[in-house]
């Protein structure tokens, strides 16, 4: 406890939080100068006050969405007053605990929201503590709260109907990757993004890290000269991929699970565990499949790192397992122009079955893997110069870029009145999510597209086009 004799000036935060705490403070008037005031109330070492806190909910609270809810509670200056989801409660979510199992996580709206709460309870040192809602429906919950935050984890067909509703309202945004299901939602969230000026931040952790700060600047140190060409390698994924045709069974929905809500702006279907509750990323209904998967974690490092913006061409090989799955099989190529005194310079994704090429610096009996950027000096890969002999000689190149305080933790600042996160919709975000989406639709059509990115159109394939945006359920239009 403190004795609270003089007026606290009020600190960060939301301007609307500032003015209440003053009212507050205000109108305690003369007669209570020496109340007895609990820390947490007044904030100082290790705590925030209440009403200087940036209030969160979280929408979507499956697999990664819990995880993401359970690291954003821990920051002081965060206070998480609703989750929700369209699932009460269920198992099956994707487990990050390999130990444990793929898909042994139980999770939803109501295991999330008790996790919540007894961590709160711990932090006030209560037996109980009941402040965090529970909604099914989005559009209700942000109807009813009057949060200055959210975190969207849903599936990717709902992306972008939720955070285009939230940056309306004017709220701070975190997404999960991809930000969008299709090309025009993409520029749509950016614009919206745009002209509401709230913090944003996609949930592409990798960007972050130290090894994306050591790429950029080996490249900016000149390390492999002019870079023209990058190379993307990944394994194969860790769970099968779906038959290639649609369940024709309809087994009954799990209680406490809202399909309707589901489904959203998808095609109405019925129900299956083929679809929920992780394995949905296959199915063009809704997911972006294994390119929308990993592009926006992978190719933000490169993006960066060449200050890359619209590719000009997109083609794509790929082995197709279903008119409604995304291939697992594939290779993607795009061909961006020359960027000031950088070189134009192609990018290729090569997914399972299609291996990158070895690099002349590579020693014998070494694999390729991850990112292997090709300059006409010398190669990198990953965030190393190969051979590693080269590497060794060479040591680390300057440090020259601000290093991240951390992936969440840049997007909670921002909310507060901070730099921009460093995969923010507006100036990283909704461009990387266009690339790997175009080549999912290149995939689809078969032959190589030109891409005219600021006028959101292919010049040469009108038929391209029309995948540029979906059909929407009725009553779920943008």
């Amino acid at each position: 406890m403190r004795i609270l004799k003089h007026r606290v000036t009020s600190g960060p935060g939301p301007l609307r939080h500032r003015v209440s705490r003053r009212r507050f403070l205000a109108g305690m008037g003369s007669a209570a100068t020496f109340a007895i005031v609990p820390r947490e109330v007044l904030g100082g070492a290790g705590h925030v006050a209440p009403s200087e806190k940036t209030t969160l909910a979280g929408i979507g609270t499956g697999g990664q969405g819990s995880q993401n809810m359970l690291r954003f509670q821990q920051f002081p200056e965060m206070q998480v007053v609703a989750v929700c989801d369209v699932n009460r409660e269920g198992g099956g979510y994707l487990s990050w605990n390999w130990g444990q199992g793929n898909d042994l996580r139980v999770a939803g709206r109501e295991p999330v929201r008790r996790a919540l709460e007894e961590y709160y309870a711990q932090q006030k040192e209560t037996s109980k503590y009941a402040g965090v809602k529970s909604y099914a429906d989005y559009r209700e919950m942000l109807a009813k709260e009057d949060v200055d935050a959210v975190m969207v984890a849903t599936p990717d067909h709902s992306h972008a109907a939720i955070t285009l509703a939230a940056l309306k309202q004017g709220k701070h945004v975190y997404c999960e990757k991809p930000l969008t299901y299709s090309v025009r939602e993409a520029r749509l969230v950016t614009e919206a993004a745009r002209r509401a000026k709230v913090a944003t931040q996609l949930g592409n952790q990798g960007q972050a890290t130290e090894e994306a700060r050591l790429t950029q600047e080996f490249i900016l140190d000149g390390a492999i000269g002019q870079v023209g060409e990058v190379h993307v390698s990944l394994g194969r994924r860790f769970w099968d991929p779906p038959e290639g045709a649609r369940p024709s069974d309809t087994p009954p929905v799990p209680d406490g699970l809202d399909w309707d809500l589901w489904l959203g702006p998808a095609p109405e279907r019925p129900y299956h565990p083929a679809y929920h509750p992780w394995r949905w990323r296959d199915w063009r209904d809704f997911g972006t499949g294994p390119l929308g998967d990993m592009g926006c974690h992978i190719l933000s490092t490169v993006f960066k790192a060449l200050k890359l913006e619209h590719p000009i061409r997109v083609e794509a090989t790929c082995r197709e397992i279903g008119p409604e799955v995304h291939p697992r099989s594939f290779e993607v190529r795009y061909e961006f122009p020359a960027r000031g005194d950088m070189p134009p310079v192609t990018l290729v994704w090569h997914d399972e079955g299609f291996p990158p090429p070895t690099p002349k610096d590579l020693e014998p009996g070494r694999r390729v893997s991850g990112v292997v950027y090709l300059g006409d000096r010398g190669t990198l890969m990953g965030h190393r110069l190969i051979p590693e002999s080269k590497m060794q000689s060479y040591g680390r190149p300057p440090k020259v870029l601000p290093r991240s305080v951390g992936h969440d933790k840049e997007w909670v600042d921002a909310c507060r009145g901070g730099e921009p996160a460093g995969s923010d919709f507006v100036t990283h975000a909704g461009l990387l999510t266009e690339t790997p989406l175009l080549g999912n639709i290149a995939m689809v059509v078969g032959k190589k597209l030109l891409w005219d990115g600021p006028n959101l159109r292919f010049t040469n394939d009108e038929t391209a086009n029309q995948y540029l945006e979906r059909t929407y359920r009725d009553g779920w239009e943008l």
